[in-house]
């Protein structure tokens, strides 16, 4: 027993330099005056309070979390319905789908959204589609929408997968005895279903949720710098203003309410599976 948890070493030093390390400096930093030698440090909390007292940068932070949450729901509304198609398929036809599904994760997702910069631009396909409508006139690119767009795409693959997984555990004996029952497919769905697919779609919402709340680039780019969210602001202060402690500190906020959202999410898999947190 003791040869293999030799085998924990090199990953424990891999975490302590990657991960533990950049963050206990993070955390350092933000409590830390600018201008601080390496020797001697003066600690504030000015940074934490300036955040939460300038209404533009809390106007920013709503905004992260509204558009994430809208994010959550259109790929928990469209990824499901797809998820629960590919679980009904043959086992043949699953693997064809999910590959489909996959597939467009295999290209760096920055190429992706540059993608759809030329789809959305002046000129191009959903433009001359909207012409061809009569509504020509119509701006898509540098919106909200264009934003929610491209963040639907790129994370909506985690929700589908997440939930496809859950489906596809799920003892189909299940669903025989509920319709021996005398229960439509609809109850069925609704009350057997449904909550068997429950872990699958929490943890569906939590990949969904986490990376578009701190997103940068997919708002940089379709939003054109003019729909500012709470990533751009961290890349904006640590890149452009070269205010690095300040922007330690709001690194820290946004790791305290993604910590805080993982333990809610917790607490609510654990109620629906009826067990106690240990």
């Amino acid at each position: 027993m003791k040869r293999f948890s030799q085998l924990a070493v090199p990953y424990i030093v891999w975490a302590t330099l990657m991960l533990i390390l950049p963050m206990a400096l993070i955390a350092l930093y933000s409590v830390a005056e600018p201008g601080n030698s390496i020797i001697s440090f003066t600690l504030t909390m000015d940074h934490y309070v300036k955040f939460f007292t300038d209404p533009d940068f809390l106007i920013i932070l709503w905004r992260s979390l509204l558009i994430a949450i809208k994010t959550t729901i259109i790929c928990l509304l469209l990824g499901y319905p797809v998820a629960y198609f590919i679980a009904r398929s043959s086992e043949k036809m699953q693997n064809i789908l999910v590959l489909c599904i996959t597939l467009p994760t295999w290209i760096n997702m920055l190429v992706r959204t540059y993608a759809w910069i030329g789809l959305l631009s002046e000129g191009g396909l959903f433009q001359r589609i909207l012409s061809f409508i009569g509504l020509g006139n119509t701006e898509l690119l540098y919106t909200e929408g264009a934003v929610l767009l491209g963040m639907v795409y790129n994370f909506v693959p985690f929700m589908i997968l997440q939930i496809n997984t859950s489906l596809c555990k799920m003892d189909h004996s299940l669903l025989e005895a509920s319709a021996d029952l005398g229960a439509n497919p609809v109850q069925t769905f609704m009350r057997v279903t449904l909550p068997l697919s429950l872990p699958g779609v929490i943890n569906g919402i939590t990949l969904v949720f986490l990376p578009a709340v701190s997103s940068f680039f997919i708002p940089k780019l379709l939003g054109g710098g003019q729909y500012f969210l709470i990533g751009n602001l961290i890349e904006n202060q640590f890149i452009t203003v070269g205010e690095w402690n300040f922007g330690s500190a709001i690194s820290m906020i946004m790791a305290v309410i993604m910590m805080l959202l993982m333990m809610l999410v917790r607490k609510v898999e654990i109620r629906n599976q009826g067990g106690k947190e240990e």
